[in-house]
């Protein structure tokens, strides 16, 4: 199981459209909703460049809103930034037609030998092994999120936040990472309180949007899942 709330039909998710705020600037909440736009409306094939957008949008987002937010996404975005430069390279260069979906992509880069399957090279990196990055980051954001949702109101947002990364990125980052990390998630707030900072109305409000988006966060995360398994792609050097 990928998330512990009733998915969200598909074909709802696959038509969904971009939800705009009022606000003078793009909030969390039309951001989150916005991933319903990642999945084509006749399959279930991820939009590579939308999807891609939509993580920029969360990274630049979470930059700007609070200092709170600030210090959770510092440890991730750094890296993610990274790689979403690198994939917006790919879908905008030379073999953009290659990149116009997720599924598209991995087809083409295996079969042209672009994946580094056992050792890194000194090539670039392949749009495979940077999409492996950001799915394990968006990974820790749909537990961190959905933990959100759940926990009572006296929960620590510093446990949950802790049990997300422990349950994800951790897995992946060398000691020292994960000690910074642990470290940053000390100062964050209670759950309430954070839930508030997210500037999306009140704590009631700010769970049925968690609540609301999630589904999409899923569907995303479940399909970018099932297909690098498939393709023995989770464990890219």
């Amino acid at each position: 199981m990928y998330c512990s709330i009733p998915p969200r039909p598909i074909s709802v998710a696959r038509k969904g459209t971009y939800v705009s705020s009022s606000l003078t600037h793009i909030t969390l909440n039309s951001q989150f909703q916005s991933f319903s736009v990642c999945l084509f409306e006749d399959d279930f094939r991820l939009d590579l460049p939308k999807g891609v957008t939509f993580i920029s949008g969360i990274l630049t987002n979470a930059k700007s809103q609070t200092a709170c937010l600030g210090s959770i996404f510092s440890f991730v975005s750094k890296d993610a930034v990274a790689k979403v430069q690198i994939m917006e390279n790919y879908c905008r260069g030379e073999q953009r037609e290659k990149y116009v979906s997720l599924q598209s992509m991995v087809e083409y880069e295996l079969a042209n030998g672009l994946v580094d399957l056992q050792k890194r090279s000194g090539r670039p990196d392949s749009g495979c092994r940077t999409v492996l990055r950001l799915h394990r980051a968006l990974r820790w954001l749909q537990l961190f999120l959905e933990g959100l949702r759940t926990g009572r109101e006296d929960s620590r947002t510093s446990v949950i936040c802790t049990d997300s990364y422990n349950a994800s990125l951790a897995t992946y980052h060398p000691w020292v990472v994960r000690k910074a990390a642990t470290v940053a998630f000390c100062t964050l707030p209670s759950r309430n309180a954070f839930l508030e900072i997210m500037n999306v109305g009140t704590t009631e409000e700010a769970v049925t949007m968690l609540g609301e988006a999630l589904p999409y966060i899923c569907d995303v995360y479940g399909i970018t899942q099932e297909l690098f398994a498939h393709h023995k792609l989770l464990d890219l050097p």
